[in-house]
């Protein structure tokens, strides 16, 4: 690879220091280096993505990864973490190892990982894509919640519930694990539903195929009150969705492109970022 496309957090490189390093570095190697362009919300400015590139150094979190595949929507470019976060189960690479990781970007062509999103469509076919998950959770009060769950075009259950989690095989270890759902591995191609506080004595998650429709129903509360209800993608965007309104959820036609260089097993690594939490 020649040409890199770099994509700071700001909050976790406040001067550039650790970004110019890994810039100046790529550039004493006769590669050629961009850093990202961005709003003042911390977005990727659309459009703005160097014609040539080949590879996005995401340098923070899970976080900071999983906003860059959202910013970067459609575009294919392939992305390596580089984790200056805690967890850190998307970024590959810790700091300390990261040049070593460069050397290897200029000689091989690495390992891409295809994860699969989610598509969630609402009001007025309003459309936005989730790496991680797709939550819908009670607004206001603490009061229960009542869901209607139909896969394609079927009733499957209604949850009485705090909430419900649509969570990608990337995103089952985030709040779907929190929330008691399982772990899954993370190139599958499956999606899980799984409800946040069920008023149930034995609500468990629900495993679904990637080509499955699903469509949540917010149902009337009691009395025929209206019920409000946060859509929250990746918990980033957020709409407030009513009684009676509905959100379709499917794969979405675009992946996450994820550079792979460790060799660990997805276990391996789960087992170790895990250790004590």
């Amino acid at each position: 690879m020649d040409c890199f496309y770099i994509i700071p957090n700001k909050l976790k490189d406040k001067d550039y220091t650790i970004t110019k390093r890994i810039c100046r570095y790529i550039e004493e190697h006769g590669k050629t280096c961009y850093i990202s362009e961005k709003d003042g919300e911390g977005h990727i400015i659309p459009g703005t993505v160097p014609d040539g590139v080949e590879c996005g150094l995401v340098l923070g979190g899970d976080g900071t990864l999983i906003r860059a595949v959202r910013d970067l929507g459609g575009n294919s470019l392939p992305l390596l973490g580089i984790n200056l976060g805690t967890l850190g189960y998307l970024a590959d690479v810790e700091l300390k190892d990261c040049e070593r990781a460069l050397d290897r970007l200029f000689e091989d062509t690495p390992e891409v990982e295809e994860r699969m999103m989610l598509e969630g469509v609402f009001r007025r076919n309003r459309t936005d894509i989730a790496m991680n998950d797709i939550v819908l959770a009670r607004e206001g009060k603490v009061r229960i919640i009542s869901f209607n769950i139909y896969v394609n075009g079927t009733l499957l259950n209604t949850y009485h519930a705090d909430g419900v989690i649509l969570s990608t095989p990337t995103g089952s270890t985030g709040y779907n694990l929190s929330a008691g759902g399982p772990i899954v591995e993370p190139t599958a191609q499956i999606i899980v539903i799984t409800p946040i506080c069920s008023h149930a004595l034995n609500t468990s998650s629900v495993v679904l195929s990637a080509e499955d429709t699903i469509e949540i129903e917010i149902c009337e509360g009691r009395y025929g009150r209206q019920e409000q209800v946060s859509l929250c993608f990746d918990g980033a965007e957020q709409t407030t969705l009513v009684t009676g309104e509905r959100v379709t959820i499917r794969k979405a036609g675009q992946t996450a492109r994820l550079i792979k260089l460790s060799k660990e097993s997805f276990m391996k690594t789960m087992r170790k970022k895990m250790k004590g939490n």
